[in-house]
């Protein structure tokens, strides 16, 4: 009894660590010249701190994670030299109304 009393401590206290990282939908993009180790860098540093590339895209450099903010600052500081554009992914329509 003892032991299933403290494995369900255990994961409550797991389950208030996760949700204390809340992960945010991003889209990472940068300009054509960029290197590809650079992408590669930023999605493996996405991947490492728990987060998820959603989708790779061909035609621009880019891609769409889900991602902890701590990792998000990172990328964005490694990404300034290479004018890296970070911003909320988001439904976009045409209408306003």
């Amino acid at each position: 009894m003892r032991f299933t009393l403290h494995l369900l401590l255990l994961a409550f206290l797991a389950a208030l660590a996760y949700a204390g990282a809340a992960q945010k939908a991003i889209v990472v993009s940068y300009p054509s010249d960029t290197p590809d180790s650079v992408l590669e860098q930023a999605k493996a540093a996405i991947k490492e701190a728990g987060g998820v590339i959603t989708h790779e895209y061909s035609l621009i450099k880019a891609f769409a994670a889900n991602a902890p903010a701590k990792v998000i600052q990172s990328v964005q500081a490694w990404g300034v030299d290479h004018n890296i554009i970070v911003e909320e992914d988001q439904v976009v329509n045409a209408n306003s109304a």
